[in-house]
């Protein structure tokens, strides 16, 4: 009842929380910028250090607590409440009622052991998940986001984390807004709220005083949120809320549900259902054929428990924890930074790889190689209007930027910016890809530059300058500045268009309606030279299975000449306006044999990537741009590097601290490695148990006494997941590597028919050499009969599972990792001291006379070398092992 009562009493603190919050926010939007600083006491040039200080001890980190599961109490959770654990946990307590309360002489033994293997795989488990923790949050110190903030009356970028309430911060496309803010000032600001309201559009934000009342909170054209992005324009704002006080932070608690689970968690999910299902029907099986037989009810029902505990794989979520743990620290050493360590394996599942162009197959490092007029012809009046553009808008500087302003500084025009001053601009976006300042000179004469790409130029320009004259756009003229346009791009130049007038209007404040009228002047040509290493990467991968596939904005030109040089396939090729008039169909038919797609915009590359997928295919895309957050968040597994925008590094699984598509070939090998690793143990319980189950019940039926007892089983168990605890750390063989890997369950259903009727056979003939070579054939002999399976069973699942690990001739063609080695030889060892000496009779054996080795040599060989032979069978039969 205290339960239900406590989640209705946060439920409505949860209610008040966000009751609370909205008031806040919405008292803010409808006050006078003058009243709004007087409130946060703040001012126009932003907090001092001492005033940071003091908020920042008063309000704490900017981070959201409510609501996160990455906490150290969480994954002990985790690590103890498994349907694994549950189970052993009520064996305990059956056992304890059965062996210590309702036993005239109290036996502990069994309640210990089986909550020693609960508290080891827990254990186990957490300190695995503690590790990988470590790992992650060690690297994520290295990517923390940044916000641009006046602080002591200067501009600087500090961790997100830092922001207090009262803080002024500059926004510009690609940035996250680091908290609760009201805009001051806005330049064609479009936010994407699609987080807390699910609205995909974006929305225009203003930094005029909200009027309307009635207004719901979202719908605040002055109020952004915690969890947006800015999509284009730019902004400055005051933050009100940071973190828990946040409207997201009010939410966070509601909205923390469980992420979608991947293919590969939905397969171990499936399998450990199919094994705990198989135990709940042999349970009652056994129970009912040894009571019904034996007529001992109570020691048929504790033979019957001790089976479960045997059935029960334990060590499956030790295994899971432990392999992917130690793939996200392989990882982190390379400094790939894992968010989420299921992503590891669908990095190894990927066989398609989307990637843009710029940065991951070039150098990123652009590269000005010529300023012409529309003839082609060197002139320096183009680089000025670019220089001039490129300096005084107050967006997101690019590396094209950056490049026209070195050259342009180089030569000298850094003296120009003393007669201009910029009136007004109107930022990129990439519906129009292109860019506009407003400038003035000393006479108060009006000149509005705009560049961008060269079809978007050419449809808002009405005239050319071609040898000092404007002229109109006609036929002719636009033919002379296509034909320069295209030669050069042919040439694998990146163009862009420059265009200017100088009839600007007397407004003070510009839109993307004053575009028009343009006068074409020339272009500017870049090159971004291929990596080096992008082609042997690119056939490293495609060596592995994966199929690199760029999408880039870039035009057609610059596209085909990168990606011939690295070994993209440029044989086809689709554009942008080719993909639009596609219709599903046909974008799905397209994808299955083009590997270059240019001129795309941000909504066609996702809906590349979702043909992808919907062709069967596990996509990997790899973007750091504004442009690239769509696709990233559609693909299987999102790819983004430490200098990305805030979104993209925000939605990607992966972050790459090195741009380079040789870490990737690492990362591919290693979440094939942890699939291998997992799908051997996996293969190995499910093969096993159903082995068991068959001999049990065999055993069950014409034995006189049981084949084991309770506490015999469950030592036995005991040291067969012992010898497995170097499974995470055993090496995979290349050939298993070499390609995509994706969850089948009906390949482990086909394995288990094979494998487990093997070992039942083997227990069978283990059975008969006790029964008429040992003479351990009576009710008193008993305990030497189960010495002998209580040996044979350890040893044979011990020295089997380096039969089942490779699909080669084990110790001879592929060796085990040491650990694994160690583990298994150790608990083979213990499992022959037991047997062989009087510690057998702790445990309610006798020691086995000297006649068994060469008979247990015999059945073990025998064993193995039928595994080995079956093995054989079923990759002719099914084409793989693993």
């Amino acid at each position: 009842m205290n339960f239900f009562i406590n989640k209705k009493k946060l439920r409505n603190q949860i209610q008040k929380n966000k009751q609370d919050t909205e008031g806040k926010l919405r008292s803010y939007a409808f006050l006078t910028t003058k009243d709004l600083f007087s409130s946060l006491s703040s001012a126009q040039l932003g907090l001092t250090s001492d005033e940071v200080e003091n908020r920042q001890a008063e309000f704490g980190k900017n981070v959201i607590s409510i609501g996160n599961k990455n906490t150290v109490l969480h994954r002990l959770r985790e690590a103890i409440i498994n349907p694994f654990n549950v189970i052993l946990l009520i064996v305990t307590v059956v056992t304890y009622f059965t062996d210590v309360v309702a036993s005239s002489k109290p036996d502990y033994l069994t309640v210990i052991i089986v909550l020693s293997m609960v508290l080891l795989s827990s254990f186990v488990a957490f300190i695995q998940s503690q590790r990988s923790n470590a790992a992650v949050e060690e690297l994520f110190q290295m990517i923390s986001n940044k916000s641009d903030v006046w602080r002591d009356g200067k501009l600087s970028g500090i961790p997100m984390d830092e922001v207090v309430p009262g803080d002024i911060v500059r926004l510009s496309a690609g940035d996250m807004l680091p908290a609760d803010v009201r805009f001051l000032t806005t330049k064609d600001t479009f936010i994407a709220q699609a987080a807390l309201t699910g609205e995909s559009n974006p929305v225009e934000k203003f930094s005029r005083v909200q009027e309307e009342q009635n207004t719901a909170l979202t719908d605040l054209h002055n109020i952004g949120f915690m969890g947006s992005n800015i999509i284009s324009g730019s902004a400055t704002a005051i933050v009100l809320a940071i973190g828990n006080d946040t409207y997201f932070g009010s939410m966070a608690e509601s909205l923390s549900g469980d992420r979608a689970k991947t293919s590969f968690e939905r397969g171990v999910n499936s399998v450990s259902k199919l094994l705990i299902r198989m135990m709940l029907v042999m349970v009652p099986i056994v129970l009912l054929i040894n009571g019904l037989s034996k007529g001992d009810w109570l020691s048929a029902l504790l033979f019957a428990i001790s089976i479960a505990v045997g059935l029960t794989p334990e060590m499956l979520p030790v295994i899971m924890t432990s392999t992917l743990a130690k793939g996200a620290v392989s990882m982190s050493k390379r400094k790939v930074i894992v968010r989420t360590l299921g992503g590891i394996q669908t990095f190894g599942e990927m066989d398609v790889l989307c990637t843009d162009k710029t940065g991951t197959l070039t150098e990123d490092k652009i590269v000005l190689e010529k300023y012409m007029d529309l003839h082609g012809q060197d002139d320096q009046r183009i680089l000025r209007h670019a220089y001039l553009n490129s300096l005084f808008q107050t967006g997101l500087k690019n590396l094209i930027d950056l490049a026209i302003i070195n050259r342009a500084e180089k030569y000298g025009l850094g003296k120009l910016l003393d007669g201009y001053s910029c009136e007004d601009e109107i930022p990129f976006d990439f519906s129009r890809r292109r860019m506009s300042v407003v400038l003035s000179d000393k006479s108060g004469k009006r000149q509005l530059i705009t560049k961008g790409a060269v079809e978007e130029i050419i449809s808002i320009s009405s005239f050319v300058e071609i040898e000092g004259r404007i002229l109109p756009m006609d036929e002719e003229t636009r033919h002379i500045a296509i034909s320069t346009y295209e030669k050069h791009n042919a040439d694998g130049l990146r163009m862009i268009a420059v265009a200017q007038k100088n009839e600007v209007s007397d407004i003070e404040v510009f839109g993307v309606a004053d575009e028009k009228d343009m006068v074409l002047i020339g272009f500017v040509g870049f090159l971004d030279p291929p990596k080096e290493s992008a082609k042997a990467a690119i056939t490293a991968l495609r060596e592995y299975g994966v199929r690199t596939v760029v999408l880039t904005g870039d035009s057609e030109g610059v596209a085909v000449k990168v990606c011939s040089k690295v070994g993209v396939d440029t044989s086809q090729l689709l554009m942008g306006n080719d993909i639009e008039q596609m219709d599903d169909a046909a974008l799905l038919e397209a994808v299955k044999t083009c590997d270059l797609f240019a001129k795309l915009s941000p909504s066609q590359k996702e809906r590349v990537v979702k043909a992808f997928q919907t062709a069967g295919h596990t996509v990997g895309y790899m973007g750091d741009g504004i442009n690239d957050a769509p696709p990233l968040r559609q693909a299987d597994v999102g790819i983004s590097v430490d200098s990305a925008v805030d979104i993209a590094k925000e939605t990607a699984d992966i972050i790459l601290l090195e741009k380079d598509l040789m870490v990737l070939e690492q990362g591919v090998i290693e979440g094939r490695r942890t699939f291998g690793n997992i799908i051997k143990y996996i293969k190995m319980a499910a093969s096993g148990n159903l082995g068991n189950m068959i001999s049990v019940i065999a055993a069950s039926i014409f034995l006189p006494f049981l084949p084991m007892l309770p506490v015999q089983i469950l030592i036995q168990n005991l040291l067969c997941d012992f010898s497995q605890m170097g499974m995470p750390f055993d090496s995979v063989d290349e050939e298993y590597i070499e390609k995509p890997r994706k969850w089948e369950t009906k390949s482990i259903i086909s394995f288990m028919a094979f494998l487990g009727p093997i070992s039942s056979i083997f227990d069978l003939f283990c059975f008969a050499v006790m029964w008429w070579i040992i003479k351990a054939n009576t009710v008193e002999l008993s305990p030497l009969f189960q010495s002998g399976w209580f040996v044979f069973g350890v040893v044979s699942q011990v020295l089997v599972i380096h039969m089942i690990r490779t699909a080669k001739i084990p110790f001879l063609q592929s060796k085990a990792s040491t650990p694994l080695f160690l583990s298994t030889f150790i608990m083979a060892l213990i499992a022959l001291v037991i047997g062989f000496t009087n510690l057998a009779t702790g445990i309610d054996m006798m020691h086995l006379p000297l006649l068994f080795i060469p008979w247990l040599i015999v059945v073990l060989a025998g064993y193995l070398l039928c595994v080995q032979l079956v093995k054989k069978v079923y990759i002719r039969r099914y084409g793989d092992w693993m």
